[in-house]
């Protein structure tokens, strides 16, 4: 069980059924390994199978929980981008409508929506609300059901905004008499 997804991996995934061997061994070496050695693996796996979908997730979540923001905000968008690419869906994610895949199966297509959710929240951590908030909006208007659980981030979000910005208006003065 995934806890950050309240799902099983392969839920999200799909079975991963043509993971490389080796690809394998080194995710589940990394799981164990130091962080400079998980780095390693991690970019070794994605440079031997980069359309391997879940090395995109871990390097993304290596780089987010090292609160190095732009380097997991990157792995996200190329993770979303091998994803649209396996999933037939638009490269820019503002034009992907929710006809274009069921988002609620396993699979390349669930794994993009998932990346979604995780740049959202990568750009909620960066300081980037009004990215974090369209993105939300599209995850939103694709999974209105919220099965990714994106409501908790958009709860974040709102909670974590920027008060609205004071506008001061000039009275009109009376002429001193």
């Amino acid at each position: 069980m995934n806890l950050f997804t309240g799902e099983a991996s392969r839920e999200l995934f799909g079975q991963q059924a043509g993971m490389p061997a080796v690809v394998r061994a080194m995710l589940q070496e990394a799981q164990e390994a130091e962080p400079e050695r998980r780095e390693v693996l991690l970019w070794t796996a994605r440079a031997a199978a980069p359309d391997c979908l879940p090395t995109y997730y871990l390097l993304c979540k290596f780089y987010a929980t090292r609160r190095d923001f732009e380097l997991s905000g990157r792995v996200a968008r190329r993770g979303l981008s091998e994803a649209a690419r396996q999933a037939d869906l638009d490269e820019d994610w503002r034009r992907v409508s929710h006809a274009a895949a069921d988002f609620s199966q396993p699979g390349p297509a669930r794994f993009w929506l998932f990346m979604l959710k995780a740049l959202a929240f990568i750009c909620l951590r960066a300081g980037e609300h009004g990215e974090a908030r369209a993105l939300l909006d599209k995850i939103q208007d694709l999974d209105p059901g919220d099965s990714l659980g994106a409501r908790v981030i958009g709860a974040l979000a709102e909670a974590a905004a920027p008060p609205p910005r004071a506008t001061f208006r000039t009275a009109a003065r009376k002429p001193r008499p």
